[in-house]
């Protein structure tokens, strides 16, 4: 069982910034490939950002390229998602999620998620 703790969410104004964290605990962190979704009211939860297991390897949907950073530390046991130049468009719950398989985690069936935090983006 791997546990996914979500923190760092929160209200900013157009423009701003927001890092998310995703705190993992109960196996070996190294072993999982990790990204975030995003789930905005009355929509489909998206993909966001994915990152292998060793943190050399991302991807982004097209609408956070240039904006959004996935990361990880696997020393810290922790996943990150720094968010710039926020748009209104970016408010959601965002979760992340843990699997072994990289095809897995990206299609969204991923083994674990976190309870989400929200981010709420105002213009």
């Amino acid at each position: 069982q791997v546990q996914l703790v979500e923190s760092g969410g929160g209200s900013v104004q157009t423009g701003g910034s927001l890092r998310l964290s995703c705190a993992a605990s109960g196996h070996t962190f190294s072993d999982y490939e990790i990204a975030w979704f995003r789930q905005a009211p009355g929509k489909e939860r998206e993909f966001v950002a994915v990152i292998n297991w060793s943190g050399g390897t991302t991807d982004y949907t097209d609408s956070v390229k240039g904006r959004f950073t996935i990361s990880r530390d696997n020393a810290k046991n922790t996943a990150y998602l720094q968010m710039n130049k926020l748009k209104p468009e970016d408010t959601a719950v965002y979760y992340c999620t843990a699997d072994r398989h990289p095809r897995s985690v990206v299609a969204g069936v991923g083994d674990y998620w976190g309870q989400g935090t929200q981010v709420t983006v105002s213009s």
